[in-house]
């Protein structure tokens, strides 16, 4: 673990000690290093009990993917800002890409944590430098709205957690993973426990976010720039599912009754979050309420609590994730072109981009759940399970896919083909580095296909 948390943090001197014109390519290659040697840690996702241990931190097949996923975007995010932070004075790039790294260590700690209380703590870290990223760097005055829903929401959530870790430290006397499991089960019987229960996971079911709690989600993504739509959408709504499935083990004699409404809640939200995606104009919009809708699907899996529910959860959010990022990152080629964020003012882009217009295609169907993609994998499992708890399921959740596959063609229609507005007169052709960012947000996707136990080794 240590082998890639100090390379981690000897980025910061890197990044403030660099002569100014290699800032950008030192920390990119920097970056991608940590994430290629992140690699060794999918060694032993076939292992069901924990490697990697030190007194803190250590790695199961259920942290491991997450782990990897959160150090591969990093590189990737430097990738993505360097077009629109070129115009920037250079001590405030340099205050940018320290911002990334110190999100991505925290990620790294809060997902290889053992102990419950330091897992929260850096649960809560991530919000400073992502509040900062969309407050400072945010592309509208509504920023400073976006800021304080994604603070308030947050904070809100996470407090019942705090008081719940407490009373459990207080009833168990430990609050390690490594030891909760091999306790005395909990006998969670009075009306006390269960809003015990519920504090436990509301933190969570905002972070993911539920729907009904979702209100601050859409606002930070469409203000937030490139690099923080991409980690909110490919990691940090994957930490609320990483905390609920945690969780879920600990509470298991309630969470089989108390589950149910929000089981209902979750398929609902997918169906309304998908309708409301069927109506946007706002292209980040709709990527930001697609997220909420498939989160509601991971939340549902996670919630029924059987083997392949919990599989398909975890592959749908690290497929979610790399797909949803990449969708973000063409919504930002097209803005940095046209300076719009409504599609039909940036409409007809395929004659002009061909190749973009191809990497939509490929990121639209990833989003549609086309088969042999890890998210229609992932979907799968969740839809059966979820099946076999009660038959009606079915209805929602094949509604669900139904909308999903119409919002997104129409989102692919509407940015690519029809006609060439008559305002666009010059755009800028696609560079390279725009072309090598979505490689290497597909290639992963199209690679886990070969290979999708690296994904599910831990419940299966």
């Amino acid at each position: 673990m240590l082998k890639i948390l100090l390379p981690t943090l000897m980025m910061l001197p890197l990044i403030w000690l660099t002569q100014p014109k290699w800032v950008w390519p030192a920390s990119l290659a920097h970056s991608l290093v940590i994430a290629l040697a992140s690699f060794h840690w999918l060694m032993n996702t076939s292992e069901t009990g924990w490697s990697l241990m030190n007194p803190l931190m250590a790695t199961d097949p259920l942290s491991t993917p997450l782990l990897v996923l959160s150090c591969w975007l990093l590189p990737l995010m430097i990738l993505a800002s360097q077009n629109h932070m070129s115009h920037e004075p250079m001590n405030r790039q340099r205050t940018y890409i320290t911002l990334l790294t110190s999100l991505q260590f925290f990620l790294i700690l809060a997902f290889g944590a053992t102990e419950v209380f330091m897992f929260y703590i850096m649960f809560e870290a991530t919000l400073i430098p992502t509040l900062i990223l969309i407050t400072r760097w945010g592309n509208q005055a509504e920023r400073l709205n976006a800021g304080t829903y994604f603070l308030f929401y947050t904070l809100a959530g996470s407090l019942p957690l705090l008081v719940a870790l407490l009373l459990l430290q207080n009833e168990t006397g430990t609050l390690s993973l490594l030891t909760l499991q091999y306790g005395a089960p909990l006998l969670l019987t009075t009306w006390s426990n269960k809003i015990w229960w519920a504090g436990c996971l509301i933190a969570f079911l905002v972070k993911m976010p539920l729907y009904g709690v979702h209100l601050w989600l859409p606002k930070a993504h469409v203000e937030a720039p490139i690099a923080g739509s991409m980690v909110l959408a490919a990691v940090l709504l994957k930490l609320g599912g990483y905390g609920m499935m945690r969780m879920m083990l600990l509470l298991d004699p309630l969470s089989k009754e108390l589950a149910y409404p929000f089981i209902a809640l979750a398929l609902w939200g997918v169906i309304m979050t998908g309708s409301i995606c069927l109506r946007q104009t706002d292209l980040k919009s709709l990527i930001a309420y697609s997220s909420v809708s498939h989160m509601g699907l991971v939340a549902g899996g996670i919630l029924i609590q059987t083997p392949w529910g919990f599989t398909g959860a975890l592959v749908l959010m690290i497929a979610h994730g790399l797909a949803s990022s990449a969708l973000f990152c063409l919504a930002n080629t097209t803005y940095e072109r046209t300076h719009s964020r409504t599609m039909i003012l940036a409409r007809g882009m395929q004659t002009i981009l061909p190749l973009m217009a191809t990497w939509w295609f490929v990121s639209s169907l990833a989003n549609l759940a086309l088969p042999p993609l890890p998210n229609l994998m992932g979907e799968l499992m969740i839809i059966t399970s979820l099946f076999q708890l009660i038959a009606l399921n079915l209805i929602l959740t094949g509604a669900g896919t139904l909308i999903t596959a119409g919002y997104s063609l129409y989102m692919f229609l509407m940015t690519q083909r029809g006609p060439i507005p008559a305002h666009i007169i010059t755009l800028d052709p696609s560079h390279s580095r725009e072309h090598l960012l979505i490689t290497l947000h597909l290639m992963p996707l199209l690679l886990l296909m070969t290979k999708p136990e690296l994904m599910w080794g831990w419940c299966m």
